[in-house]
């Protein structure tokens, strides 16, 4: 299951806690990250995934978004993992609960 090697690869890359659902007690700062959609073609699976960084900060969010950038884009390291595609990140906070929050989403195509 190719969340499993993604959490498995940003929980050896990156100095936050991952999640796949919102903490409880919520934390200071964290990714979360989901599968939004899937497909493929010919044995090869292609998921879009959405990531989400959270923080104190709005500066902090974005900082942390650029660190999981770098961390996703290393999954090319991983042999379940065939290649991806940056799609777009962008500020994602959430104004009714003030959590400061960047988004990114790729495309991850896998075996």
């Amino acid at each position: 299951m190719i969340e499993v090697t993604i959490m498995q690869h940003l929980e050896s890359k990156l100095d936050v806690p991952v999640f796949m659902e919102k903490p409880e007690p919520l934390l200071l700062e964290y990714v979360l990250f989901e599968k939004t959609g899937g497909g493929g073609a010919n044995k090869i699976g292609t998921a879009t995934f959405a990531f989400q960084s959270y923080s104190q900060s709005l500066y902090k969010a974005a900082l942390l978004n650029e660190q999981v950038k770098l961390a996703v884009e290393s999954l090319t390291e991983q042999n379940e993992v065939s290649g991806l595609r940056y799609n777009s990140d962008y500020n994602f906070t959430d104004t009714s609960t003030k959590e400061y929050r960047y988004q990114s989403v790729f495309d991850i195509y896998h075996y």
